[in-house]
């Protein structure tokens, strides 16, 4: 099937390798342009960029698919079909219209649930079992087209947004390999207007840890925002992103070190933080992390 892939960051690369492995034609790979990274600001092709070029595939990236010549020059590259995930333009009506079965979308949610910006971080932050992947028939509205298939998994009760996004990438590569296959076949089923819920982009603001919170819900937020942008607190005045936890039992005043195993009190139980980093340094888990900077039981956070 002749293919134009579009997507940007890591979450899309082990789909492009998926289809190019199924032995799909690459028509071309769009993705959103270079942008300044690191000390010295040089641009820096995105993963799915470097991934194309690796491969020998045409790479393209407007800024913008609104323009008639950005639609012509998408229309003439005669796809069969567009997949789409993770991309970060909106497709114009001319795009969505361009390949002959349209424009399929992977989705990392159990659509209607957590459409939008954010589906993992928000699905770990509001404590759900479950959550999956949906490909879908892509339409003006915002993650609303009919899901064509899903594929459901388990959140792991310690499970990071880093450790699902993972997971969910290459669920996703499988599912579309396996839609493509059987494309003709497959009945749309239309969302319910039941069960909607949006995936806000995450607000750093968000990010700062309450301790007066329950720690089922301390935990939930430490574990959604790792590794991007990362909850975090002020410990003995220094900003330390929290990256890993679990509940446990203690209790003790709000934001209070109850032992030696960074074991903290919340408003309800307590969690133990399972991996910390400092400014200016790397992740380390635990035990490495009080080597190194000893937080003492009793310290308040």
């Amino acid at each position: 099937m002749r293919i134009v892939f579009m997507g940007t960051p890591e979450f899309s690369v082990p789909v492009l390798d998926a289809l190019v492995e199924a032995g799909h034609e690459i028509a071309a790979v769009y993705c959103q342009p270079p942008r300044p990274a690191g000390r010295g600001k040089k641009e820096r092709p995105t993963p799915v960029h470097a991934r194309a070029e690796a491969l020998g595939l045409e790479v393209r990236y407007p800024v913008s698919l609104k323009g008639e010549e950005a639609q012509a020059e998408f229309a003439a590259l005669g796809a069969d079909v567009a997949v789409v995930v993770a991309y970060g333009l909106i497709l114009p009506q001319p795009v969505l219209d361009a390949p002959k079965k349209g424009c399929l979308n992977i989705h990392a949610s159990l659509l209607p649930r957590w459409r939008g910006a954010a589906p993992i971080h928000r699905a770990i932050m509001a404590g759900d079992d479950e959550t999956g992947v949906c490909i879908m028939q892509m339409e003006a509205g915002l993650d609303t087209g009919p899901v064509l298939l899903r594929k459901a998994t388990e959140i792991g009760a310690e499970e990071t947004t880093a450790e699902l996004h993972d997971r969910l990438s290459d669920m996703g590569a499988a599912a579309i390999v396996e839609a493509l296959v059987a494309l003709d076949d497959l009945e749309p089923e239309v969302q319910p207007e039941d069960g909607v819920t949006y995936a806000a982009k995450i607000d750093k603001a968000e990010a700062q840890v309450d301790w007066s919170a329950p720690a089922v819900e301390v935990d939930r937020k430490i574990r959604g925002l790792s590794p991007f942008p990362g909850a975090w607190c002020e410990i003995e005045g220094q900003r330390v992103k929290l990256l890993a936890s679990r509940c446990v039992e203690g209790a003790g005043a709000a934001g209070e070190v109850l032992d030696d195993a960074l074991t903290v009190a919340c408003g309800e139980g307590a969690v133990q933080l399972l991996r910390l980093q400092r400014a200016g340094k790397g992740a380390q888990d635990a035990d490495v992390f009080q080597r190194g900077f000893a937080v003492a039981k009793g310290t308040r956070l």
